[in-house]
């Protein structure tokens, strides 16, 4: 028996709600989205067309509107939803951490700044201000830069740390490439500010990169001793 559209759309829903997304295909995920926003329609062409055009699920949803809705089947209201998916996720990840939630781990640390940096197009630097118990007083982006580097001005560093009044602190910053890897100027970047930092009786506790679900621990590699 073939399902028409909407006996498709109706097994595609029943489907996540058994098991969310387990063993779904990467065009069956999108057919759902599409599914809320495209009605009375086939839409696993266009599903299958998104993926042909940009490579991947992950890229899709990190495309532009506007390249978007160079597809076609896909209007403003597709590619609005699509391009909200990597937003939410950032909001919800940051929302589930409040201001008085403790850093006491490596993991802690990589989970928080993950919410952050984890869908970062470009390399950004920020901190994570700590008080003495390791609460979480802010996370401040202090730069931006390009794809692959972000010239990192200590003196803003220090400024974002003692705006905070914190007693200790963790540096972070991306590697959206996938290589979390510290280069040869992330090692001497971290030397610098943690001695600007230990001079004004701050803690720098670590200094993490994040890529993707990767990361690098300057801590847990003995760099910061």
């Amino acid at each position: 028996m073939t399902l028409g559209p909407e006996g498709h759309r109706k097994r595609l829903r029943e489907r996540f709600q058994r098991s969310a997304f387990d063993g779904f295909h990467d065009h069956e995920v999108l057919e759902l989205l599409l599914s809320f926003v495209i009605p009375r329609k086939d839409v696993k062409p266009i599903a299958k067309a998104l993926l042909h055009a940009f490579g991947s699920l992950p890229a899709v949803f990190d495309t532009p509107q506007v390249s978007l809705e160079g597809i076609p089947g896909v209007g403003p209201q597709a590619a609005t939803l699509i391009t909200a998916i990597p937003r939410l996720f950032d909001l919800y990840q940051k929302n589930r951490w409040s201001q008085h939630d403790k850093v006491l781990t490596t993991d802690d640390a990589v989970q928080r700044l993950r919410s952050e940096l984890g869908t970062e197009r470009s390399e950004v630097f920020c901190i994570l201000a700590l008080n003495s118990q390791n609460v979480v007083l802010a996370i401040e982006t202090i730069q931006k830069g390009s794809v692959n580097r972000t010239a990192v001005f200590p003196r803003l560093v220090v400024e974002g740390v003692l705006k905070h009044r914190a007693t200790a602190v963790i540096l972070a910053h991306n590697h959206p490439g996938g290589d979390p890897n510290p280069s040869a100027a992330d090692r001497q970047l971290t030397r610098r500010l943690k001695k600007l930092l230990n001079d004004l009786d701050i803690h720098v506790h670590d200094h993490i990169i994040i890529a993707g679900p990767q990361y690098f621990s300057f801590a847990e590699h003995g760099e910061l001793e």
